[in-house]
């Protein structure tokens, strides 16, 4: 009987995570948004035929930014060469910064 009980119990705690997860996982509202923001960016590069540069941290941007005309709309000093990580990092932190997300 107290088998019974126990595994009664455990069942009814799995199938309240099991309930809860899917909240807890949905991604918030602006997911899609900054996923088409880094699609954008990353297009842009194979595009313009730089994403192997990017890739290999062979892109001063500083090149790219003006902060009035864009496409980034920064002020980054000579030699601002990103990694491709930190450049997908701040198309989801800060997607105003690029032309092709706003």
């Amino acid at each position: 009987m107290l088998r019974k009980i126990a595994i009664a119990t455990a069942a009814a705690a799995l199938g309240a995570g099991l309930l809860a997860a899917p909240a807890a996982a949905a991604p918030p509202a602006d997911a899609g948004a900054k996923g088409a923001c880094v699609q954008a960016g990353i297009g842009t590069l194979k595009d313009l035929g730089l994403l192997q540069a990017a890739a290999q941290q062979q892109i001063d941007y500083s090149t790219l930014a003006d902060p009035v005309a864009g496409p980034i709309f920064a002020d980054l000093p000579e030699g601002s060469f990103l990694s491709l990580g930190q450049v997908v990092k701040l198309h989801t932190s800060s997607p105003e910064l690029f032309a092709w997300c706003r």
